[in-house]
């Protein structure tokens, strides 16, 4: 898996255990890993667009 893949993994263990804990700080913390995932992946994206790669 790339690393952006791991964050977003990361993101819903922890997403999902704060859920099933009540817990909302690690809810919110999952989140947020799934959001920096979706955020390189954009910038991978733009990169990739930038140079000509597919």
């Amino acid at each position: 898996m790339t690393d952006k893949n791991i964050d977003k993994a990361k993101g819903r263990a922890k997403e999902a255990a704060g859920a099933l804990s009540g817990n909302q700080r690690l809810k919110d913390e999952g989140r947020g890993d799934q959001a920096k995932s979706s955020v390189k992946n954009a910038a991978d994206k733009a990169i990739d667009a930038l140079s000509g790669k597919k």
